[in-house]
């Protein structure tokens, strides 16, 4: 009797093209085809060197930043403290680093400003770094003494003209931010001021509640409680606006030296080369830490002003304030030294 049943397909070339597939996918899958398959990046923890001894302005900065940056990275960054020669050390240390995004820097105005201190620098600031982008601003203050007459910035200018070269100020040491913002206090007011570097502005600071030196500029944020407590007299702050911290202090400008400004400024860098995707995306989150509200409360509280920018930006205000600062540094015979 003839089976009248239809004959069932073939499975055969079904089973081929499955097994095909699978074969492509174990492929795929194997060691060398997944190390020949880019790395979503950040796949490991980001270094980021601050050329400073920790507690200065720009370890404080560092280490605001970190946390937030890291949640919108979706990885996580470490500081790494390497300190020495104004920070040169340490900048020096990531313009050599592997261009691949893992070692990054952040440094203070002083980027801008060591070319022209430095006889020999050990990188070029343009050529040797790329830029990622601004952090933040904060402001420096003139203390002084209690026991100096000049009770404003006109007094103190005053002052300093009657008896030139009897006044002396203290710095963080040559070349410190601290320094500069005295060097152009000088340079607009006309004033002479005998300048005494200090290994550190805490020293600097002590100096002037002592009497030792009759004023210095240190940091906003770590000048204020000796301000409130009375130990230290507050002139002035330095940038264009009053700061939130000292809202009773006017600005230096305003209180009689129109002309004169200075900010500390603080900007992420990594090494030349560093692929433009790997730039645009430590940039994109470093913006996005920073108009977080979170972080820019506890901005607020240390003196930091966020200044969120684009890589171009960035570069654009270097190239703008290094000649800026080199013929200020020229024409007042400013060293390192």
């Amino acid at each position: 009797m003839t089976d009248s049943t239809p004959p069932t397909p073939s499975l055969f070339p079904r089973r081929l093209a499955v097994a095909a597939t699978a074969a492509a996918t174990l492929a795929l899958l194997s060691p060398a085809a997944a190390l020949a398959q880019p790395a979503a990046y950040p796949n490991k923890a980001i270094k980021l060197v601050v050329p400073y001894a920790p507690g200065g302005s720009a370890d404080i900065a560092a280490r605001l930043i970190t946390d937030e940056w890291g949640k919108a990275l979706g990885g996580s960054l470490f500081i790494e403290n390497k300190g020495g020669a104004g920070g040169n050390i340490g900048v020096d240390m990531v313009a050599k680093s592997a261009p691949d995004g893992y070692t990054v820097g952040l440094q203070t105005v002083s980027l801008a400003i060591n070319p022209s201190l430095t006889a020999k620098m050990p990188y070029d600031t343009l050529k040797d770094l790329a830029p990622i982008g601004m952090v933040a601003s904060s402001q420096h203050v003139l203390v002084v003494n209690n026991a100096l007459p000049a009770k404003n910035i006109k007094e103190l200018v005053a002052l300093l003209k009657a008896q030139p070269g009897k006044y002396s100020y203290g710095s963080a040491g040559a070349g410190s931010t601290f320094h500069m913002s005295a060097e152009l206090f000088k340079a607009v007011a006309g004033t002479p001021i005998v300048h005494i570097p200090y290994r550190g502005g805490g020293p600097a600071m002590i100096d002037t509640m002592s009497g030792q030196v009759a004023l210095s500029f240190p940091v906003l944020s770590a000048a204020q409680p000796h301000v409130q407590a009375g130990k230290l007299r507050a002139l002035g702050v330095t940038g264009t606006k009053r700061s939130a911290l000292m809202p009773d202090v006017p600005t230096i400008a305003e209180a009689g030296l129109p002309g004169y400004a200075f900010e500390t400024w603080f900007i992420v860098f990594a090494p030349a080369g560093t692929p433009k995707p790997v730039v645009d995306k430590l940039n994109t989150t470093l913006n996005q830490a920073l108009n977080t509200p979170a972080l820019k409360e506890r901005m607020a509280k240390d003196g930091f002003d966020p200044i969120p920018s684009t890589p171009e930006q960035a570069r654009a205000r270097l190239e703008k304030e290094m000649p800026q600062w080199a013929k200020l540094i020229r024409e007042r015979g400013i060293t390192a030294e």
